[in-house]
């Protein structure tokens, strides 16, 4: 049995039980990779994927249980560089990171200048995505922290630590007709046309579930996944924006207005989180306490031996979450 065998299986089930999408992402052919899986289950005597003739149709039971012991070994696999690297270098290396734009635009740009300060040795690498998008490439181990608000369900593999509470603002040109409102709700914001997030993204989904419960039907004309093109067609006078209040800046943002609806709508929770068995060297518990600082490396240790969710519910209790 080879570590390469056991990552081919590994590639085939994250990529649809393809083994020509698995073999572009291995740069290995797709022969070889079919030759590696079948030398794999001959040794062990067993099949890891049902087959229709050539075509993989699903995994088998016992694959299953199979390839998430071979996760298990080729995250310990990993950690053994991580740890080898770290006795070498503590303070050189690389970290990746996948979140929204909106974090990576308004909230990030600062701890990235203090943690490049800290660490000019260290590789850092911010994706950006759809939290669908964010925690697929958490899954297939291509990013060592996933940072998200919206579809939490989807990192249910993960560490995922709550970081901040934050809400929305109404931005609206500066002569529209809200701006002469003396109490916002919701039935006022509906009598427009609305500019927002797209479902399921940086809370998205909450502002949905509120217009439900008051039982309106906002007109959405328009969504996407960046702030800054939201705040673009409300300033063409397209629409009402709903963005979240971190994404209005009064100094580059001043053709336009933001009013307060944090009392319409429940805060959100922005959440950090890793894989569960992932060996965090120092300067990645650091990158942790400068996005929040309340998740010392005491903390992560403890969220860390947590056995899933409700233990990390229950450690994160009574912590009181900075706000926004």
């Amino acid at each position: 049995m080879k570590l390469q065998q056991l990552r081919y299986a590994h590639t085939i089930a994250r990529h649809g039980l393809n083994i020509s999408a698995a073999a572009k992402r291995l740069f290995a052919s797709q022969p070889s990779v079919s030759r590696q899986l079948r030398l794999l289950e001959d040794e062990l005597g067993v099949r890891f994927f049902e087959r229709n003739g050539k075509r993989m149709t699903a995994v088998t039971p016992v694959g299953k249980k199979l390839l998430e012991c071979i996760e298990e070994i080729l995250l310990q696999t990993e950690n053994l560089h991580r740890i080898a690297g770290e006795s070498k270098n503590e303070t050189s290396g690389s970290l990746s990171v996948a979140t929204t734009h909106t974090q990576a635009r308004y909230r990030l740009p600062a701890v990235i200048k203090s943690f490049i300060r800290r660490y000019p040795k260290v590789s850092l690498h911010l994706h950006q995505g759809t939290p669908m998008q964010i925690a697929r490439l958490a899954s297939e181990e291509k990013v060592d922290f996933a940072i998200a608000t919206e579809a939490l369900e989807l990192f249910d593999k993960l560490i995922m630590m709550p970081c901040y509470r934050w809400n929305r603002s109404i931005v609206v040109p500066l002569r529209h007709p809200l701006t002469r409102v003396g109490k916002l709700s919701l039935r006022e914001i509906a009598k427009h046309p609305l500019i927002t997030y797209v479902f399921g993204f940086t809370g998205g989904s909450q502002l949905n579930a509120a217009f439900r419960r008051a039982r309106l039907a906002p007109n959405v004309v328009f969504t996407a996944t960046d702030a800054d093109v939201i705040k673009t067609y409300v300033k063409l006078g397209l629409g009402v924006g709903i963005i979240a209040r971190m994404a209005y800046d009064p100094k580059t943002d001043g053709e336009l207005r933001s009013l307060d609806v944090s009392a319409l709508f429940p805060p959100s929770v922005t959440k950090i989180g890793f894989r569960r068995g992932t060996y965090l060297r120092q300067y990645m518990y650091d990158f942790i306490s400068l996005f929040a600082p309340h998740l010392t490396r005491e903390v992560v240790d403890k969220a860390c031996a947590s056995r899933g969710k409700e233990d990390l519910d229950e450690l994160f209790s009574s912590c009181e979450l900075p706000y926004i």
